[in-house]
């Protein structure tokens, strides 16, 4: 008999820290691969052994699978735009999914590549929060993006968790599309506020050109 394991305080603080990529670690207690995203980040999995997790204040992100063929992912948007970043990001797939547009196309495609149809794709977002005390509002621009892009695409939204100032933390089982979320309110939790404002501020000022349950 497996002797059941805990996630070391590390392995949480992990979770939606900015800037880091993805990273993954064997769950024994959900016998799950838990996939860790990070700003900008998109992940698609055809294996049910899956779930991804991610943090997100003004940040927003799409859950999306196709239930017949049991593929889905979910990406990490820090920005709803991408027009004026167009020449600097060229050719740059990191920092390309952390706009809106570039994000939405490498989650869909990926499902389609491992034999999803996209008349058949089931959606979710969650996060878009105004965590940040400033006048520019991302997290509703970021809900109004994927909203319209999603709308444009033919996509029906089937649930969302969105708006509001306060961070959220999802976890997300693309083989059955069960969604767990979870509100954050604690000093530790919040500081992924502080991370996204200054990983925004350095992404859109000097560009790197290398680079639902409630529980």
């Amino acid at each position: 008999m497996k002797t059941p394991t805990r996630r070391t305080d590390s392995e949480k603080v992990q979770v939606g820290a900015v800037g880091d990529g993805v990273k993954q670690y064997y769950d024994h207690n959900l016998e799950h691969t838990v996939v860790k995203l990070m700003t900008g980040d998109c992940f698609v999995a055809g294996d049910p052994r899956y779930m991804l997790v991610t943090i997100l204040g003004s940040c927003i992100s799409v859950c999306m699978r196709d239930p017949v063929a049991k593929v889905g992912g979910m990406n990490h948007i820090l920005l709803p735009g991408n027009s004026s970043h167009k020449d600097v990001v060229k050719g740059d797939p990191e920092y390309c999914t952390r706009f809106g547009a570039f994000a939405m196309e490498e989650l869909i495609n990926g499902i389609l590549k491992l034999g999803g149809q996209k008349d058949r794709l089931e959606t979710k977002i969650f996060g878009g929060g105004n965590v940040i005390k400033n006048s520019a509002m991302i997290g509703s621009k970021n809900i109004n993006f994927v909203k319209e892009y999603l709308k444009k695409e033919g996509l029906v939204i089937k649930s969302e968790n969105v708006g509001g100032t306060i961070p959220r933390r999802i976890h997300y089982f693309p083989d059955t599309g069960k969604v767990m979320l979870r509100s954050l309110k604690r000093k530790d939790d919040l500081d992924i506020v502080e991370q996204e404002k200054k990983y925004e501020d350095k992404i859109v000022q000097k560009p790197k050109a290398d680079d639902v349950e409630l529980f």
